[in-house]
């Protein structure tokens, strides 16, 4: 697995993260062996958040990181606060109860990684900086970043928040490419053309975040996968052509297909199965031509200018 510098070397990662969400699903014993086959293959890096499975998700980890003395110190735990029933919550009093009840759940005395969940309209940039410079200083979080935020939103939170925001969680994937659309059609007025995040993309670039694409295999909005859907029969035929070429699954293909970008992205996995998430792992080892990367992209039915 390749390793990728975070903020010009703040944080040193796997390349890609394994997403928590669903491991509440799992019993103990395969929760077991589904992290330490992450950590064989080189994946360090665990995202979960304060809401998924209501908390379950972070107490199962718990309880793998209790099984595995010293595993604690090899892997790199983030999470994220922020997101209620019926609303979201950038306080400082929630921020705070939030971090202290994942430490509990995940039975740890701190967190790397602290992303503030989907933006709250409502939220005062000095109650955020308040909140994280606690945490900092009690030495329960160890850096920052965001989730689902576009420029403006991060520039206003660096008006008052002093510690460098080094990730962004933002929908990628080949069926959901809005971001890279608007970068090819400046200058026109055809649908995709219009710029919906602000040139989050760039932006990122030129401030060196690292984009963590979630939902690598969906498209539209959780309405499923593209991969092996009949929907799909152009994309699939080149994915599946490139997949045996190279002697990978099609999930490493499409993993592959978000890493060949420069903006030097950091993908989120969600899967629960053991086999899978090896056939994952291998799109490290892929680095796909310039070609094969405009390929794909046409065949998800994007019409370059």
């Amino acid at each position: 697995m390749k390793r990728i510098s975070v903020a010009n070397g703040i944080l040193d990662v796997s390349q890609i993260s394994l997403g928590c969400m669903r491991i509440a699903e799992l019993s103990a014993q395969e929760a077991d062996l589904h992290i330490n086959t992450a950590l064989e293959a080189g994946i360090d890096f665990f995202d979960h958040a304060d809401i998924y499975a209501d908390g379950r998700a972070e107490e199962v980890f718990a309880g793998v990181l209790n099984q595995n003395p010293g595993m604690r110190s090899k892997l790199m735990i983030q999470s994220k606060c922020g997101i209620r029933q019926g609303y979201f919550d950038f306080s400082k009093e929630h921020i705070l109860q939030s971090v202290e009840g994942s430490l509990k759940r995940l039975k740890t005395d701190y967190l790397d990684v602290l992303l503030l969940h989907r933006p709250d309209t409502l939220f005062e940039p000095e109650e955020v900086a308040e909140a994280f410079d606690i945490l900092e200083q009690k030495g329960m979080v160890k850096h920052f970043g965001v989730s689902n935020q576009n420029p403006l939103q991060i520039e206003l939170l660096k008006k008052k928040v002093k510690q460098p925001l080094l990730f962004n969680q933002l929908q990628l994937s080949i069926m959901v490419t809005g971001m890279i659309d608007a970068g090819f059609n400046v200058n026109m007025t055809n649908p995709a053309s219009v710029v919906h995040d602000n040139g989050i993309l760039e932006y990122s670039r030129l401030h060196d975040m690292t984009i963590q694409p979630w939902s690598p295999f969906q498209y539209g909005f959780f309405e499923g996968v593209f991969l092996d859907n009949d929907k799909f029969p152009e994309l699939n035929r080149v994915i599946d052509r490139l997949a045996e070429e190279k002697g990978v699954a099609n999930t490493a293909i499409a993993i592959a297909w978000i890493l060949r970008h420069p903006a030097t992205m950091q993908p989120i996995v969600g899967t629960t199965n053991t086999q899978r998430l090896l056939d994952m792992a291998k799109a490290s080892e892929i680095t796909l031509t310039r070609q094969e990367w405009y390929e794909i992209y046409r065949a998800a039915g994007n019409k370059l200018p």
